[in-house]
């Protein structure tokens, strides 16, 4: 995407942002109706983030993903005005029907939420990113940080043909009974793509023996059940 047509959406989504603001912002939509969007869309019932896959706001318009929708249930946005006003839902998901333009290019614009965690805990970070920046033109940064601690930063990230996602894995020990979840950056010449954004805590090696153990021992039961029978 060139730079002049990336220029012109981020400035129509600037001056339309505030016209919309007075309809949509404020919107909370619950899980449950959620689903009315996309019902094949599942959730984790372990995961920590909320809308982590952009599925409860709806497109303001599905024919044409340029006409911003400012509103993301269940994240805050940081950054300067000119830069938040490019990040969206889009239609162009990793999975489900939506996820997450990040349209900033002057500077990175960043989603944060907090989550609910427990002290000493391992957590997992998973998130799928994407861009339709090609070698061509490409100029992007993509950074995630845990309460204010950088944890992951990709540079210049490139769309490969047939495969424009990538899966990201992180893990963390969660110091705080809320932690904060930052993500965002910036791509001069088009867009980010973010989505399938989970936290989900990691089994203590304990449990999983446990879980191996009683596997075990309900194998040998139905072993000598079938024996005996």
């Amino acid at each position: 995407m060139k730079l002049t047509k990336k220029l012109s959406i981020i400035v129509f989504s600037f001056t339309t942002t505030f016209a919309s603001t007075a309809m949509i912002t404020g919107t909370y939509i619950p899980v449950a109706q959620a689903q009315q969007y996309n019902p094949n869309y599942v959730v984790d019932p372990q995961d920590r983030v909320f809308n982590g896959g952009f599925e409860v706001d709806p497109l303001v318009d599905p024919n044409n993903p340029n006409t911003t929708n400012p509103n993301i249930t269940g994240w805050n946005k940081s950054g300067d005005p000119f830069d938040t006003s490019g990040i969206k839902i889009s239609n162009f998901p990793q999975s489900g029907n939506q996820g997450l333009a990040i349209g900033s290019f002057v500077n990175p614009a960043y989603i944060s939420q907090n989550l609910a965690t427990t002290i000493g805990s391992n957590y997992n970070l998973s998130f799928s990113l994407g861009t339709d920046e090609d070698s061509s033109q490409v100029d992007n940064i993509f950074q995630a940080f845990i309460d204010e601690s950088k944890v992951f930063e990709k540079t210049n990230s490139i769309n490969t043909a047939g495969n424009p996602f990538t899966q990201y894995d992180l893990s963390f020990v969660a110091t705080k009974s809320s932690t904060e979840l930052k993500l965002g950056g910036r791509a001069s010449y088009g867009f980010l793509y973010l989505d399938s954004v989970s936290v989900t805590p990691v089994p203590e090696p304990s449990a999983i023996g446990g879980i191996a153990v009683t596997a075990g021992l309900l194998g040998i039961c139905l072993k000598r059940k079938k024996a005996i029978s």
